[in-house]
């Protein structure tokens, strides 16, 4: 049975993480802010907290060690009294890759009372991909500090626009948060031209995040998830999609505007609606393949749907990519 005060902070920790309530704060830092409490919020309410600790070994109790740490199976087969043991977790150095390309403007959760301070939602009303995927960025940055990762931010569309260098110090979430907001969205994406670029720019392995709604041709796509295989870095892919994009509800004759080349055309969404959500399964089908066959990881993320299931998966990803270095 749930603990009450449990369900409670959950549901508190999701209205952070809902569009719904960020979409209404008139500056990024804040919009940031209340992610980072929803954090907070649902890691106190779990009963299942996360450690950035491995266990090591056992030793004896001793007065004023955390009860919590207390390893009852020993205790009842020896009825001896020890303790877990951990040692930290290696750092990592985690890369945050947002495509700012013209079609991350595309958005119909409305209405969206402040700007939310990025110069590419200046003239929406609506909750856009981008929010979604810099509130998102914003969030896995403090998660990752907390862990004292090394965390960097590129930013990219038909190349790279900006970048933000990996650090851990305590400054580094603010820079990450300033980068965010000032980015405009505009262009295409080439995401051969924009990978080769922000590799060209890392040393070390990492682990890389992209947040980007991945419209282009898989086998692009494929070839370039290649690429972080070649140099043995791990990658997860967070591709965020639209309700109405992932949906496509729309029942009157409608004008499509294609935001990175500006060709519109005229349709009728209840003639294709079948075929459009069949092309859409498949392309997330093969992406996913492509990344699986890499031995990577998707999600995908409605931008209408609170930011915790990505932040989940990240921290698993985190985990297995830690376990995997250790092991090799």
């Amino acid at each position: 049975m749930k603990n009450p005060a449990q369900s409670s902070g959950i549901q508190k920790a999701e209205s952070y993480l809902a569009p719904e309530t960020l979409l209404q704060l008139s500056s990024f830092e804040l919009r940031a802010k209340m992610i980072v409490e929803g954090i907070r919020s649902g890691l106190h309410a779990s009963p299942h907290q996360g450690m950035s600790v491995e266990f090591n070994q056992h030793r004896t109790y001793t007065p004023g060690d955390d009860l919590r740490h207390l390893d009852w199976k020993v205790y009842g087969r020896s009825d001896r009294l020890t303790v877990k043991q951990y040692e930290q977790e290696t750092t990592l150095d985690v890369l945050l890759l947002v495509d700012c390309s013209a079609s991350m403007k595309f958005g119909t959760l409305e209405p969206k009372s402040g700007w939310g301070g990025t110069d590419g939602s200046r003239s929406s009303s609506r909750w856009t991909k981008f929010d979604h995927a810099t509130a998102t960025a914003a969030a896995l940055a403090w998660m990752a500090l907390q862990n004292t990762d090394r965390v960097g931010v590129h930013l990219f569309a038909e190349g790279l626009q900006h970048s933000l260098n990996q650090r851990s110090t305590e400054q580094q979430w603010r820079q990450v948060v300033s980068l965010l907001s000032r980015q405009a969205i505009e262009g295409g994406t080439d995401f051969n031209t924009s990978i080769d670029q922000i590799l060209s720019l890392v040393s070390n392995r990492s682990l890389f995040i992209i947040l980007s709604d991945f419209l282009e041709n898989p086998g692009v796509l494929r070839s370039v998830f290649a690429k972080f295989l070649h140099k043995r870095h791990d990658l997860l892919c967070i591709q965020v999609l639209d309700n109405e994009e992932i949906e496509f509800n729309n029942q009157d004759p409608t004008s499509f505007l294609d935001l990175e080349s500006e060709t519109e055309i005229k349709l009728d969404p209840t003639l294709i609606r079948d075929s459009y959500r069949e092309s859409l399964r498949n392309h997330e089908a093969e992406l996913r393949r492509g990344l699986v066959d890499h031995g990577f990881d998707f999600i995908q993320m409605n931008s209408h749907d609170p930011v915790g299931p990505a932040l989940a998966r990240s921290a698993s990803r985190r985990r297995e990519w830690l376990k995997n270095r250790h092991a090799g």
